[in-house]
């Protein structure tokens, strides 16, 4: 099967874009990981799907799998990606579309700067919504707000971390670090996203609080390991540092690959506000085998 892609990057997180809006090309999750492949395919975080609208109301629906070929609810990065693309295709004219993904309906807004805000939605905090499995655990007061302890193995002498519980449309544990440039990503990364009080696996993010308008961040991504930036991690993160005390209401985060602005006003309804950039690197065709 010969198919068309666009490669986009938001803040480094970069993207197979597929433009679905004639019909499903109906790629299996093999098919998927190859084009996610970065030797063998073109090579992404993830891959975004263009879809037609489902429901009255909606402009378009936002398919997203990862690397791993696991479809996931939500990708912060990857719909100020979706925004632009329909834009520069001519699918729409609009400055705001609504999109519905697995996770819900959101919608994102071209600016007159050419970065791109999306509404995120209000933040989830129940933990069996996330979902996360409290059974045994009792939260940890912190700052207003509270924490959770999780083992991560049953060594005596295995850390035990203390992490910030929310959904953002797909699961975030949030820790406080130090220095982000120290922090354990590689070998905490992996054992947070396949904890089993995560039953959906999870994102772990690494957050380091600079000042209260400014934090640095790293995100051990769910299906696709560390990543130069996560959009629903820097939303996850600054929520967290809210709720926390630590941070005011509107926060520029920094990721390794680039700069994500964060808006919360801070009650459980309100949404949470992203904006950065949004960039088309090229285009072209592939050959995808047919069975993989």
């Amino acid at each position: 099967m010969r198919i068309r892609f666009t490669k986009m990057q938001g803040a480094g997180n970069d993207f197979v874009v597929l433009d679905e809006t004639a019909g499903p090309l109906g790629l299996t999750p093999g098919q998927y990981r190859f084009l996610a492949d970065r030797h063998f395919g073109v090579g992404a975080d993830q891959i975004l799907s263009v879809r037609p609208s489902p429901a009255a109301g909606v402009d378009f629906q936002y398919v997203i799998h990862n690397a791993d070929g696991g479809e996931v609810e939500q990708c912060g990065n990857g719909a100020r990606c979706f925004m632009r693309f329909v834009r520069e295709r001519g699918l729409t004219d609009k400055d705001v579309v609504r999109v519905q993904t697995l996770s819900g309906v959101i919608a994102p807004r071209m600016n007159g700067d050419g970065r791109v805000t999306v509404d995120m939605g209000p933040p989830v905090f129940e933990p069996a919504r996330v979902p996360f499995d409290t059974a045994g655990l009792d939260p940890q007061p912190d700052g207003g707000w509270h924490t959770w302890h999780l083992a991560l193995s049953t060594e005596a002498d295995e850390p035990i971390v203390a992490v910030a519980v929310l959904s953002m449309g797909n699961p975030h544990a949030v820790q406080l670090v130090d220095d982000i440039e120290t922090a354990p990503v590689a070998e905490q990364g992996p054992r947070i996203e396949h904890h089993p009080r995560f039953p959906q696996r999870v994102n772990a993010g690494f957050l380091q609080v600079v000042d209260r308008t400014h934090v640095r961040l790293r995100v051990f991504e769910r299906g696709a390991g560390e990543t130069l930036a996560c959009g629903t991690g820097a939303c996850a993160a600054v929520v967290a540092g809210i709720r926390l005390g630590q941070l005011d209401h509107r926060v520029d985060v920094e990721t390794r690959g680039g700069i994500l602005t964060i808006e919360w006003a801070g009650d459980e309804a309100d949404p949470v506000l992203m904006t950065g950039p949004a960039v088309t690197v090229f285009a072209g065709e592939i050959e995808v085998p047919d069975e993989l």
